[in-house]
């Protein structure tokens, strides 16, 4: 199984509700489990991190990333699975990407870290980032927003 397989397992086992999946082959055991319930309330914490942006947004002096945020048209990446938003590679190395970069399909935007695998998120779209919706190290559920992309 590659990556991207083990990947496309976890966003399943994600959206189906089953509380835990195994799988085992003679190279290879895979085990798979969803967050218990007492875990929940991590996606309380999104709230205060959604409240942040207003705050960042007026604070800022770049009046293009003001006017964009009114658009329309700005298209939101989501988190493909559930795990720990990373901004940098690790520790001692640069963020991916910083507000205003210009990216491009296929960009590596964040690493998710999930049952200590670390997932490097691509982007499926050109554009220029315009927010990035989550803080370093932070919890992420399924399909939560993590970045605003313009794609003009």
């Amino acid at each position: 199984m590659n990556i991207k397989e083990i990947q496309q397992l976890i966003k399943f086992v994600a959206k189906s509700g089953v509380q835990e999946v195994k799988i085992e082959s003679k190279d290879l055991k895979i085990s798979v489990k969803t967050a218990a319930h007492t875990e929940k309330p991590i996606v309380y914490t999104e709230p205060p991190v959604i409240s942040h942006l207003p705050i960042d947004s007026s604070a800022s002096s770049d009046q293009g990333v003001k006017e964009s945020f009114q658009d329309d048209n700005l298209i939101t990446i989501k988190a493909p699975i559930i795990g720990t938003f990373y901004r940098k590679p690790s520790p001692d190395k640069a963020n991916f990407i910083e507000n205003g970069d210009v990216i491009s399909e296929g960009s590596v935007l964040c690493v998710i870290e999930a049952m200590k695998l670390f997932n490097e998120i691509e982007s499926e779209y050109s554009g220029k980032i315009v927010k990035i919706l989550v803080d370093d190290a932070s919890p992420v559920e399924f399909d939560q927003p993590l970045f605003l992309v313009d794609p003009s």
